[in-house]
């Protein structure tokens, strides 16, 4: 789904945009990315590890050069306008942590200092950031006595507090229990309302409940991009139909559709006529499954498959594993 950019200022675009990290073997982490996707709300990139959603934000943000093609945030280029950028954007990577004997509101004043604000902005901006997180009543307490969820909102408050016109946030729940996550979601949402926030992830569940949009990246490449509602249109299917492995006596035959065998499942992609058809075989042979809309889950898997990032068995489809960013 690749295409053309875009000509906005209010865009982030990128054309050809290639990274090759070299070494003992030499990884395309980046393969001729081409895509342009509007600078409002939040725009969630999903993909396995490996995909280089890391690599892509870390040139975005003006962290790391390409090796060709460009890049563009509201029409400055990220690498001859580099340094006018920085005063636009900010960025939690994937690997920050929280200074263990620092507090939030030194946290959030030693960086808001760094980036040029005096000294009495930069407290008050800090304070009223913590507040607004719902940190307020922590402000002084040592980071490393916080939660992990708390730590991660102290990440997102230093970044927020600068006014940064675009956020970039790298995997910023990996790790978090699952309420925690849902809690910090809420979050993210108020912060996409007040400007664009560029959010990397290997939750579905995440990308479909805070995306305005959405992109796959597989192999270095962008093989979707749009809203879920554009994604779901460019599948060919309605259904979909999940039958754990352990309880597959055999499948039966698909005359529409997409079979993907995964480590645990097999995963039938197809219309409500077959789905239908499908369903009373596996009743018959009493074999479990469930039948559900298409779900981003879907979508990412037959997209991927479609690229050629499955490998095909006859006509089954398992997933092939991808370097490390």
């Amino acid at each position: 789904m690749e295409g053309q950019p875009i000509s906005s200022e209010k865009s982030i675009s990128c054309n050809q945009l290639t990274k090759i990290y070299s070494g003992k073997k030499k990884n395309k982490a980046l393969d001729s990315l081409t895509f342009s996707v509007p600078a409002t709300g939040i725009f969630v990139l999903i993909g396995r590890n490996g995909s280089g959603k890391t690599t892509l934000v870390r040139i975005l943000s003006t962290e790391l050069a390409p090796t060709f093609g460009r890049a563009t945030i509201d029409g400055m280029d990220v690498m001859r306008d580099a340094v006018n950028l920085r005063d636009r954007i900010a960025i939690v990577p994937q690997e920050a942590r929280a200074v263990p004997w620092m507090t939030p509101e030194q946290t959030i004043l030693s960086y808001l200092l760094w980036r040029g604000f005096d000294y009495r902005e930069a407290k008050q901006r800090a304070l009223d950031t913590l507040e607004k997180v719902g940190l307020g009543k922590q402000a002084d307490s040592l980071n490393r006595m916080l939660s992990g969820g708390m730590k991660r909102k102290v990440l997102v408050a230093t970044v927020l507090a600068s006014e940064a016109e675009i956020i970039f946030l790298d995997e910023p729940t990996t790790g978090l229990d699952p309420i925690s996550r849902r809690e910090f979601w809420e979050l993210l949402k108020e912060i996409g309302k007040e400007r664009f926030t560029f959010l990397t992830t290997h939750y579905l569940e995440e990308a479909e409940e805070l995306a305005d949009r959405i992109g796959i990246l597989d192999r270095g490449k962008m093989i979707g991009v749009g809203t879920l509602d554009e994604l779901r249109r460019s599948v060919s299917y309605n259904y979909s139909m999940k039958i754990p492995s352990a309880s597959a006596t055999s499948i039966p035959q698909v005359r529409s559709g997409e079979i993907i065998k995964s480590k645990d499942s097999y995963r039938i992609l197809t219309s409500e006529e077959e789905a239908f058809n499908i369903s009373r075989e596996l009743s018959r042979q009493g074999t479990k499954f469930t039948i559900t809309p298409i779900s981003l889950d879907d979508i990412f898997f037959y997209l991927v498959n479609r690229e050629g990032g499955i490998k095909t068995i006859g006509n089954e489809r398992e997933l092939e594993a991808t370097p490390e960013e």
